[in-house]
């Protein structure tokens, strides 16, 4: 086989040039993605990807092409932090098929019909195992701890694949094998959209995918909507909101939605809302309890001036106040004018059952 690490051999070379040429016309996408420097060392890696598969396949072994695949995908995921995770995997696949379609058609002269048949297959397990690795990161211990685990880890999937009919169908099994909608909203929901954000923290997805996977579970929970309110009233009311100009509001719209399905009135206000306008609601609404949500440290002094206005509003109103901001302070709340901090809408509910 004298393509193995042959540098010099201008069929090598050609067929590298090939190559690079049929993966930037089949995917105008990459003109955009790659700058000049970005370009040159594609190609480079256009000539090592060739030199291992031949590797691979003069030892007859799979696991030396399959072992750097999944090398060089998490090498190109770490260095090319403006791209998505699913976005590489799709252009390193078509990398592999384009591989595979060039040297059958024009590496006969290079390699025996046998040496092709191990081009093939070899590259087919490349292309399985570089799907596979999209999903395969570091997990959280909050994410891994729990309940549902196996429910909450192919909704993450589906989200991080850009699998958006899958998602649905992950929890709509979910509901339809019985298990609660508090239990969808907590142990699901929730711990998938926080291991969302932390991942987007770590450099592990893009933005786009944080929003992607945002609008995605926004859109799964309006299709419980007719079952939420549908529930009997318990006269008791609630109002909630993020805080200042705070847009994570996740959260504090899934806690809304278990009130409400417990049989309470729920008045969501969402984000950005003047403290102004917080105050002028509770009077039209007259809540038994006030629930605020902060997600981002820099939103707690507003948080806190928001507690003292309501508290010289209204003084008998119930205030609870949550959110990934408090988890990185020293129990901050306990000095704080506030009734309860919940990590949980499931501990909310259960206080605010026995106190009010």
């Amino acid at each position: 086989m004298s393509l193995l690490m042959n540098y010099n051999d201008q069929r090598f070379i050609k067929i590298a040039q090939f190559i690079f040429e049929e993966q930037f016309r089949r995917d105008p996408k990459l003109e955009e993605e790659m700058d000049d420097r970005r370009k040159r060392l594609m190609y480079d890696d256009v000539i090592y990807n060739i030199s291992y598969l031949m590797t691979a396949v003069h030892f007859s072994d799979s696991k030396i092409f399959e072992g750097y695949a999944l090398w060089i995908y998490e090498l190109l995921c770490n260095i090319m932090k403006d791209l998505d995770r699913d976005r590489i995997m799709q252009f390193m696949t078509d990398h592999y098929s384009i591989m595979s379609e060039i040297l059958n058609s024009h590496g006969k002269e290079l390699l025996t019909e046998d040496e092709l048949k191990k081009v093939t297959k070899y590259l087919e397990v490349a292309v399985e195992a570089t799907k596979k690795s999209v999903t395969e990161i570091p997990l959280s211990k909050f994410f891994m701890e729990g309940e549902h685990f196996e429910v909450r880890k192919a909704y993450l999937d589906a989200l991080i694949t850009n699998q958006s009919k899958q998602a649905y169908e992950v929890i709509n099994n979910a509901k339809n094998s019985g298990l609660p909608l508090t239990d969808i909203y907590e142990e699901i929901l929730t711990k998938v959209m926080y291991e969302i954000g932390s991942l987007w923290h770590q450099n592990i997805i893009t933005v786009d995918k944080e929003h992607y996977a945002t609008s995605v579970t926004q859109t799964v929970m309006s299709r419980f909507y007719d079952e939420i309110f549908d529930r009997p009233k318990r006269n008791r009311t609630l109002v909630s909101c993020s805080v200042g100009s705070e847009l994570h509001e996740m959260g504090i719209r899934m806690l809304s939605d278990v009130f409400e399905y417990n049989g309470w009135n729920t008045f969501y206000l969402g984000a950005a809302l003047p403290e102004s306008a917080l105050l002028h609601a509770i009077d039209e609404y007259k809540p038994d309890l006030i629930a605020l949500s902060v997600t981002m440290p820099p939103y707690l002094p507003v948080c806190e001036s928001i507690v003292k206005a309501i508290r010289e509003h209204q003084p008998n109103v119930k205030i609870a106040v949550g959110g990934q901001a408090f988890y990185y302070t020293d129990e901050l709340w306990k000095k704080w004018d506030v009734d309860f901090y919940s990590e949980s809408s499931k501990d909310l509910i259960h206080w605010a059952d026995t106190a009010i």
